[in-house]
């Protein structure tokens, strides 16, 4: 059957449950991204003021490096759950290494991680392309702001929270879905991906 990178779902059948090997790869490419998660928690203290002195509420823009972990483990494992694992993981070593946010990171990790799952669960986990991905990334983002608005923001104005909420929409999408889908585009043509459908994939669609 011929697939599309577009949709990436080849029809064929597929377990939800899960493998050891599925365990051992979730788990590490979770933790690889906690430790980004660690770095973006001292990286965004410089750019962010800037960000909102130009317009209040654009610093959402950084969300994104802490939406990825969720999508990108998702869209190597393919299994049911494997975003809202990604996302916990990582947010789980983010709050044990010690940041700002304290014990609200888990409680942000769970939110994000739910919303990315949520939409690889609409389409039936059969559905791992650019725009799925981005559409995770995207809800994600969407799951941020809002929580941020209650817990970081309370009383902000209107104008705020729209910025906000576009500001974080857009860094999922990118940061988090399209990012994360060519990332594992590259980890699939080293091979390091052969015992998984993502990796055969792009292998099958793109011998090169």
């Amino acid at each position: 059957m011929t697939t599309s990178l577009g949709s990436m779902h080849d029809g064929t059948r597929r377990t939800p449950r899960w493998r050891v090997i599925d365990i051992v790869v979730a788990s590490v490419l979770a933790v690889a991204s906690g430790l980004v998660f660690v770095l973006w928690n001292v990286a965004v203290n410089p750019i962010s003021a800037p960000l909102g002195a130009v317009l209040p509420g654009l610093n959402a823009l950084l969300g994104g490096g802490w939406l990825f972990a969720g999508v990108l483990t998702a869209l190597v494992v393919r299994k049911p759950g494997a975003a809202l694992y990604g996302e916990m993981v990582a947010a789980s070593l983010s709050a044990l290494v010690g940041n700002q946010w304290g014990i609200l990171t888990l409680e942000s990790g769970l939110v994000q991680g739910l919303a990315a799952e949520l939409v690889f669960a609409l389409f039936l986990y059969r559905r791992w392309g650019l725009p799925t991905a981005a559409l995770s990334g995207a809800a994600a983002g969407l799951a941020m702001a809002i929580n941020d608005l209650i817990l970081w923001y309370p009383g902000s104005t209107a104008a705020f929270a729209a910025v906000y909420t576009i500001a974080g929409i857009a860094s999922g999408a990118v940061l988090a879905g399209v990012v994360s889908w060519f990332v594992v585009r590259a980890l699939a043509r080293t091979g390091a991906l052969s015992r998984f459908a993502s990796g055969r994939q792009v292998r099958q669609a793109d011998p090169s």
